[in-house]
């Protein structure tokens, strides 16, 4: 009898091992429930940033003092007719926090939104009695947040807006494979010349909400970990055990034993 139950409870834990992972987003929230979400984080300019500023006015040649020269581009691989196409030039931040401004000189920009970049530029074209009606808009240029891992699309993703949740940036990648660890993606920040690690568990939503990789930030890398099903598979036989022809097999033999230990 001893022996029978001794195989009985190898059993028993051979079958717990092979534990089903999380697969579902948000596992603790119900029905109607209602839940906080965090303040609003909003990308704000740092050193290296590069950006889009156009000044705008009722005198298109006023206004043309203020904006970075256009960019002409030499374009013939499709159309092999020697065009040109024009960009605007953009502002890099420069270290210090600060871009040269035509006419107006140095402007420290660092930790302003676009919002703020704009008013403050507007502002002192209106006060400083350069442009009566001036108008700005601001926008990002290549920035971006990378998204590794057990996603079905990695890759670099560009920010266009003023506010992006980890959950979007996800989403942009194709969402996780069946594969990716949910409860344990890694978000690493840079910040003030520090690298900052952040854990992130989907399943479960106040924790997701209260991370602060919930708003994702310029240049963030988003890690997806790949469960250990996906890791056994880096070995030839390393799923072999939990493949389901091994488990009728050892049924088989463990019910002969049974049945010869019985008789």
């Amino acid at each position: 009898m001893k022996t029978i139950k001794l195989l009985i409870v190898s059993l028993v834990v051979l079958m717990a091992s092979c534990s089903t992972p999380k697969l579902g987003y948000f596992q603790d929230v119900e029905s109607g429930q209602v839940q906080q979400l965090p303040a609003a984080q909003i990308i704000r300019i740092q050193p290296g940033d590069k950006l889009s500023i156009l000044v705008s006015s009722k005198n298109p040649e006023l206004a043309y003092l203020y904006n970075l020269p256009v960019v002409s581009h030499y374009q013939s691989a499709t159309s092999g007719k020697g065009l040109t196409t024009g960009t605007v030039a953009h502002y890099t931040v420069n270290p210090d926090g600060t871009i040269d401004f035509p006419i107006l000189g140095s402007i420290n920009i660092q930790g302003m939104s676009r919002a703020d970049v704009a008013s403050e530029i507007k502002n002192r074209l209106i006060n400083g009695n350069h442009i009566k009606d001036a108008e700005v808009t601001v926008d990002f240029l290549d920035m971006y947040v990378e998204v590794m891992g057990e996603v079905k699309t990695p890759g670099r993703f560009i920010i266009d807006h003023d506010k992006v949740t980890l959950i979007e940036a996800l989403s942009k990648a194709g969402d996780l494979t069946i594969y990716g660890k949910r409860d344990n993606v890694l978000v690493v920040r840079e910040n003030n010349g520090k690298q900052m690690s952040y854990r992130v568990d989907l399943t479960d939503a106040k924790s997701l909400y209260n991370s602060p990789a919930f708003y994702l930030q310029q240049n963030d890398m988003v890690y997806v970990e790949p469960n250990a099903r996906r890791a056994r598979e880096s070995s030839t036989t390393g799923n072999t055990f939990y493949q389901p022809s091994i488990w009728i097999s050892m049924a088989s033999l463990l019910t002969s034993i049974l049945v010869l230990i019985v008789k």
